[in-house]
């Protein structure tokens, strides 16, 4: 499609029934044009979306809302970290990535005409730049790692105690997972592998995951993009060979404790191991809807890295620390000007690449060993990588850049002055497996426990092995059963409990609940009412044990600026942990007996709850919720939990909607390729109104997939000349 909205002579545009797009093009760099083209085409709005938040300047037309975000973007140099990594790449992978640049530029004034977003918002479509795909890429996973649970940690042991440092340890509030898992031949009805999964992420309208199907001379490869991303990061199957990922749960981003000075003339430097060195700082601007001026956003970098608490000079900083000999935060030393600050030092801005050159040689795969070396060049986010290919080989691999450095960069925010904590030259081995009937990914403490702290409970790979011991001959329609399972392995700490709850001393409407939580399956279906009832009774046994004394010191998070403040969340963190602080902590036994007992008095007294999915409803983010104000009440009812199989995240204590889901679910057949299979939460189109909206929906609440159709003969064809 050009700027008037026609498509080039040598770009074919087919869809399928659910309007997923197949693209024909005559060589990869076309193809890369034709992926960005259609993109802009059907994602206009998440696209502009993106690009602004890689640049910091959503607030300019989204609001006061979105400053915190903006202000973190400019101060951890986003966009400068996506420049220096565009400038790293090679010449053919630079040129492929350029290509897209050029195909979304052509296609979003078209995209844009059709998305009323910009309408009601009164944005324009931009012009991308060849490092925006980076920048966005950064953007989207530069929280991946969870890197704020060190300041999460540093409030622990300073407040509760050096001991408590690792009590909440769990998969947090701002991490994101994923289930995938890899079946051998030995164990499926057609005797070639299958690859499944589905990751999980904050559920975005339109969907953070793209279907399409990318077709040239060199290669026919269809999968999972990310929109504003050329290729097939992710997931994949090119007929020969399929991958697919999760997150390794890998901790390779540091914070450290800056002690700032600055100088009469505005000159700011840094204490470091060899003493105060120079640091970088400027100031920038965020425009802000409606505001009479504009926000200014001071930007300082130290050796470390950026610094994103406290660069603004004014002696506070998260999670302040021991300080060298004779500093104090915020002192002033006759014209200069000494503070505390926090840095952020991660592979990309250290390093200069993000791993691009890895997405083209995936895509021109056709065996487990070229995903292996492809997977080679990858850096962030670290991933454990699963594949599969038609002769019957296996891949089990992490994949990804991981610092060696001390074990307390891991844990804490560490000094800047002590050599002790510098990062080695080369970066940690990546681990790998030998595959047997089959393997599991699901974020649990497993293949990468060498590169990690904080892992995902073992419950959803421990659920998904025993699903799959159970045949020895998979077919994808069996397998995709295995994404929908409810059953809640966590539950059962609590139900222990509440079965040791004294029953004599309970009131008979308590012992109601009791007896009825003790006789559920501990399946957490949408239409359940012991659910429903056993949700609401985990909720007060996690306010009870928030409330309690032990974690008064904790109530209040160390100022800190708001993009940081989900992990610093004392009700989250409790809500999390609930199987830690049931047996363990500082919470005494019988007071943890006494909590589960008025639980039950509450719940008991009050009007029954009602069917799981009536509270549990998805929770999508929209950068502009519909106009209406009405979508929360539209949003369907969810099964599954946190720890099911069928992973739906709430924070249980405060809110039972989901914000966290399936971003996708996909299993894909060595055998046959038109025999695999694959849904996300939406549709195709990210275009209100479009029939290809929300079309997806209803399949994927039913833990359904749509079929993946790969005859070009029953797809449809698009006009040149449609818009």
């Amino acid at each position: 499609m050009s700027r008037s909205g026609r498509y080039a002579v040598s770009i074919e545009v087919h869809r399928d029934a659910w309007g997923v797009p197949h693209l024909r093009a005559a060589d990869p760099r076309e193809l890369a044009r034709a992926q960005g083209l259609v993109t802009a085409r059907d994602r206009a709005w998440q696209l502009e979306v993106e690009r602004h938040r890689a640049r910091g300047t959503t607030a300019a037309f989204l609001g006061a809302a979105e400053t915190g975000w903006d202000t973190f973007v400019r101060q951890a140099r986003l966009a400068d970290t996506a420049r220096r990594c565009h400038d790293r790449l090679d010449p053919d992978t630079a040129a492929w990535v350029r290509a897209y640049v050029d195909g979304v530029n052509e296609g979003l004034a078209a995209g844009a005409a059709r998305a009323p977003e910009f309408a009601r918002t009164g944005l324009r479509p931009g012009r991308w730049e060849p490092w925006t795909p980076l920048a966005v890429w950064l953007s989207t996973h530069i929280l991946f790692a969870g890197f704020p649970t060190k300041l999460w940690r540093e409030q622990v042991a300073r407040r509760l105690g050096e001991e408590w440092t690792e009590l909440f340890a769990t998969d947090g509030p701002g991490t994101a997972g994923s289930n995938g898992w890899v079946v051998s031949g030995s164990r499926t009805a057609s005797g070639a592998p299958l690859v499944a999964g589905d990751p999980h992420r904050f559920v975005e309208a339109p969907g953070v995951y793209q279907q399409i199907r990318l077709a040239c001379p060199e290669y026919d490869v269809l999968g999972l993009a990310v929109p504003g991303i050329p290729g097939l990061a992710h997931f994949g199957h090119t007929g020969r060979v399929a991958w697919a990922i999760t997150n390794a749960m890998a901790d390779y981003q540091d914070l450290y404790r800056e002690r700032l000075r600055r100088h009469p003339d505005g000159r700011v430097e840094a204490l470091g191991p060899e003493g105060w060195e120079p640091a970088s700082a400027h100031t920038e601007s965020v425009r802000v809807k409606d505001a009479d001026a504009p926000v200014r956003v001071e930007v300082v970098e130290t050796a470390r890295g950026p610094v994103i608490i406290g660069a603004g000079g004014d002696g506070r900083a998260a999670a302040a620390g021991p300080e060298p000999a004779g500093a104090s935060a915020g002192e002033a030393l006759g014209d200069v000007v000494e503070w505390q600050a926090i840095s952020l030092r991660h592979p990309p801005r250290v390093t200069g690449e993000l791993g691009f050159s890895a997405l083209p040689a995936l895509l021109a795969a056709r065996t487990v060993a070229d995903v292996d070396r492809a997977q080679d060049r990858w850096v962030e986010p670290v991933n454990v990588v699963q594949a599969a290919d038609a002769d019957g080989g296996l891949l089990h691999r992490v994949a990804g850049w991981v610092p060696v450095r001390d074990r307390a960069n891991s844990l804490r925010v560490v000094p800047a002055w002590d050599a002790g904590h510098d990062w080695a030259p080369e970066p940690a081995p990546t681990p790998r497996a030998e595959v047997g009937g089959y393997a599991v990914m699901a974020n649990a403490r497993g293949l990468a426990a060498p590169l990690g702290v904080e892992f995902a409970p073992s419950h959803r790979a421990g659920r998904i092995a025993a699903l799959l011991d159970a045949s020895t001959s998979w077919t994808p329609a069996a397998t995709a059963a295995v994404h929908t399972d409810t059953d809640n392995p966590s539950a059962r700490r609590l139900l222990r409990a509440v079965e040791e709850a004294d029953e004599d001393g309970l009131s008979a409407a308590a012992r109601a609940v009791r007896g009825t939580l003790l006789a559920w399956d501990r399946r957490m279906a949408a239409d359940s009412t012991d659910a429903g009832l056993y949700a609401a009774v985990r909720g007060a046994v996690v306010r009870r044990l928030a409330a309690h004394e032990a974690f008064a010191a904790l109530r209040e998070p160390e100022p800190c600026p708001e993009v940081f403040r989900p992990w610093l969340a004392l009700g989250a963190r409790v809500a999390y942990a609930l199987e830690t602080l049931l047996v363990a902590g500082p919470v005494p036994p019988g007071d943890v007996r006494r909590i589960v007992r008025e639980a039950l008095e509450e719940v008991g007294a009050g009007d029954p709850p009602p069917a799981w999915g009536v509270t549990h409803r998805l929770a999508p983010w929209q950068a502009l919720p519909d106009a209406d104000g009405t979508a929360d009440a539209r949003w369907p009812g969810l099964a599954g939990d946190h720890d099911c199989v069928l992973s739906t995240s709430s924070v249980p204590g405060f809110t039972d909607r989901s914000a966290r889901a399936s971003a996708a679910r996909y299993v894909w057949d060595l055998a046959d390729r038109e025999r695999s299979l694959w849904v996300v939460p939406f549709g195709a189109s990210g275009v209100p109104g479009d029939p290809h909206h929300r079309d997806q929906l209803p399949l994927w609440l039913r833990g359904e997939l749509a079929p993946v159709v790969t005859d070009w003969n029953d797809l449809v064809k698009e006009d040149h000349e449609q818009n």
